[in-house]
């Protein structure tokens, strides 16, 4: 008890003294490497929440959620706005929604991720559910709305563009790098015109794994960074190595950060392609990840969406979570 009790002192403290110094400026990229608002190389590591419309309608979007977030030793949180629950909801109320969680973020020393939550073709406006369903013009006017709303708020420090671009066949139609690094530029674009501080993070294919074709054709703007989602089942170990190819060299010139990683067990509730695996998946990545410099946010603190976290919403850690949450907290000096 009186261990937890120090624990959650001390969180109070950095979190007091994280937020007061992420407000005096943004975070940016020189290189590399995300620098925070004192010059210094800022590496991410947090957590992924699931959609803040789902947590409004199960009674989750509190501050007691944030607060835990930090207590397992996160310096960031992902924000996974779904294009239909954004609708369902009502722009406005969903905005709202967001406004208080970043105000509860700030009070604890963490940044945001934001997230247009999609998977498919945004090209053809092809997607692999309906719950993905948007559209170009739609996908703009969030990132205008979003822009324009937090223009003035450096805690949003990073706006990840699309979530999961990928051609999986005649479904979701077809798009060539070309063709969807000339939307990210544009969607890019049309944020830099409200808020020119902003952070874009690009995806591949694959889900956002596939990095590759970067090496020839980078997105075609500053103050960027690449995203990756290798969850284990992507390659087949040893890891290291493909990992290295696919999506890893580009740490070697641009910040990446992965904005999806996790596992569970075969046995484990939501087990599915590509994600089952063991800690050893969580030993070797986040090693990876040392090596490299990569920041990540590890996928989905939420009872539901899996691999989850937490069984329950006393936030009891689940296999991957048990390892995360030591993970955490040891860099992040608890």
């Amino acid at each position: 008890m009186k261990k937890t009790l120090l624990a959650a002192c001390v969180a109070i403290i950095l979190a007091a003294c994280s937020s007061q110094s992420s407000q005096k400026g943004w975070v940016k990229v020189e290189g590399n490497k995300f620098i925070d608002p004192q010059g210094k190389e800022i590496v991410f590591r947090g957590l992924c929440f699931s959609d803040p419309v789902k947590l409004v309608s199960e009674g989750q979007w509190t501050e007691r959620y944030f607060a835990e977030a930090a207590d397992w030793g996160a310096n960031i949180v992902r924000f996974a706005l779904h294009p239909t629950n954004l609708n369902s909801m009502g722009w406005d109320a969903a905005f709202e929604a967001m406004d208080q969680g970043i105000e509860w973020a700030k009070k604890y020393g963490l940044y945001v991720i934001m997230d247009w939550h999609s998977i498919g073709n945004l090209k053809d406006e092809k997607f692999t559910h309906p719950m993905y369903n948007t559209t170009l013009d739609e996908t703009l006017l969030f990132w205008k709305t979003a822009a324009q709303r937090y223009k003035d708020e450096p805690a949003v420090a990073l706006y990840e563009i699309y979530n999961e671009p990928t051609v999986t066949g005649p479904d979701t139609g077809k798009c060539t790098w070309e063709e969807w690094k000339g939307i990210q530029e544009q969607i890019i674009d049309t944020i830099r015109v409200y808020n020119p501080n902003a952070v874009c993070l690009c995806a591949g294919f694959n889900w956002a794994y596939d990095l590759t074709p970067v090496a020839a054709a980078p997105v075609g703007r500053d103050n960027i960074a690449y995203v990756s989602h290798p969850y284990p089942m992507k390659r087949e170990q040893p890891w290291e190595e493909q990992w290295e190819a696919d999506f890893g060299y580009v740490a070697d010139t641009y910040p990446v950060i992965c904005t999806e990683i996790g596992f569970c067990l075969e046995n484990e509730k939501g087990a599915h392609i590509p994600v089952i695996s063991t800690e050893v998946y969580g030993q070797h990545i986040t090693e990876y990840f040392e090596q490299k410099g990569i920041s990540f946010t590890v996928w989905c603190f939420d009872t539901d969406w899996s691999p989850t976290l937490i069984d329950d919403w006393d936030f009891t850690p689940s296999t991957q979570g048990r390892f995360f949450k030591d993970y955490l907290r040891k860099m992040s000096g608890f």
